[in-house]
């Protein structure tokens, strides 16, 4: 040990390592009230989302499809004219372009509102 020095004393003008010092968490705790409120409207958010639909078309209408924001399929409507019994592949395909379409509109929407959230954090994208 060093001149001065007892067991179990620690020099003076420490803190905690890094430099941040104990019990002087007025900006942690801030931090954490900024956390707790961008959760909170995360959350509001996720609601309105979930709440929202979108409807997308294929084949110039044959085949109409509506999405909520809970990524759910909840209707297709398909166009009687379309459905050839000796050609199935057809509408398959307009169904699954549909589909797509609509999924990601609802992903590009929640990436939107994402990024309004965390724009000026400088997160890595897919963090949140």
């Amino acid at each position: 040990m060093g001149k001065g020095m007892k067991a179990g004393k620690k020099r003076s003008g420490g803190g905690a390592p890094g430099g941040f010092k104990a019990g002087g968490g007025g900006g942690q705790a801030a931090q954490m009230k900024q956390l707790q409120a961008m959760q909170a409207e995360m959350e509001r958010m996720q609601e309105e989302l979930d709440a929202k639909e979108v409807e997308t078309t294929a084949g110039g209408g044959a085949v109409a499809v509506r999405v909520n924001g809970k990524k759910e399929l909840v209707s297709i409507k398909i166009d009687p004219d379309v459905m050839d019994k000796d050609d199935p592949e057809m509408l398959e395909d307009l169904i699954l372009v549909a589909v797509n379409e609509a999924l990601r509109q609802i992903e590009e929407m929640s990436q939107a509102g994402m990024s309004k959230l965390t724009g000026g954090l400088g997160l890595p994208e897919g963090l949140l």
